[in-house]
Parts: C-alpha cells; structure tokens; sequence
C-alpha cells in the first residue's frame, strides 16, 4: 500500500477534488501525506516590455501560493490528516517529480480538468500527461469535467 503520497495542489476545481480523493486514499494505510504548491520561476514573470524583473509580481505569486497551499493543508488538518506542505519555484512536472524523488513517493495524485477544445488542450498542454511520463512513482490523475 501506498507510504508516502505527494499531491500537487493548485486550488483549482481538480485540484479540491484531487485533495478530496487523497483524504478518501489516505484512510486505507495511514500514509504520510505531503502537498505543494509549484510557483512558476521568476524568469516567467518577464514580460515582454524589455525583460524588466518585477520583484513586487514575484512576492505577490509567492503569497498567492503560499496562501493555497495553507488552505489545502487546512482542508486536509479539518479532516484529522497531517501533512506537509511546500512551495516551489520553477516548472510544475520537473518540481513534481524531483520532490517526489525527494521523499521516495509511492503515488502522485494531480488534478486534471477535460478542457472543451482541442486547441485549449494543445496550448495549455498537460500537466497530468507529462507526469505520467517522468514521474519516479505510480499516478493518479483526479478528472473533473
């Protein structure tokens, strides 16, 4: 059964459902549970009127982060779960997997919205896909529709 379970956690509607279904999972063997938040590198933040960095946009995100982060491990604390919980800075399917490498992970559990249309699928592309393909671990992709 699954020891250590990660959940990357954005606050979105797959992501509560996700938080959800890892409070079912976790009934089964007591696993230790961690969730993060995975905030884009500041290099993301650059926007296209010269590459000027923007500190006060960085902190902004940092606290939004922080602040769904805190309420997913809130949800999770409401619920008698203790968990773990981090923020971190750069690509989401590269910091998924280097943290669940980390903490030698047994299961990844995202969250995953069907989008309508092709075109928002391809410029979007898949956070959960991606996963599937690099993660050290087994997955579960949450769906929402």
């Amino acid at each position: 059964m699954y020891k250590r379970i990660l959940l990357a956690y954005d606050g979105s509607d797959a992501g509560q459902k996700a938080l959800l279904d890892c409070r079912d999972l976790a009934q089964w063997s007591q696993p230790e549970l961690f969730l993060i938040a995975v905030m884009p590198s500041a290099m993301s933040f650059v926007g296209l009127e010269g590459g000027v960095y923007d500190m006060e946009l960085e902190e902004r995100e940092k606290k939004k982060h922080q602040a769904v982060l805190d309420d997913g491990l809130k949800r999770l604390a409401d619920c008698g779960y203790a968990a773990r919980g981090e923020v971190l800075v750069g690509e989401a399917v590269d910091e998924i997997t280097k943290y669940a490498r980390k903490i030698q992970a047994d299961l990844i559990m995202v969250g995953h919205k069907h989008l309508d249309s092709w075109t928002a699928r391809w410029w979007r592309g898949s956070i959960s896909g991606a996963m599937i393909e690099h993660a050290p671990c087994s997955v579960l992709v949450v769906i929402t529709h």
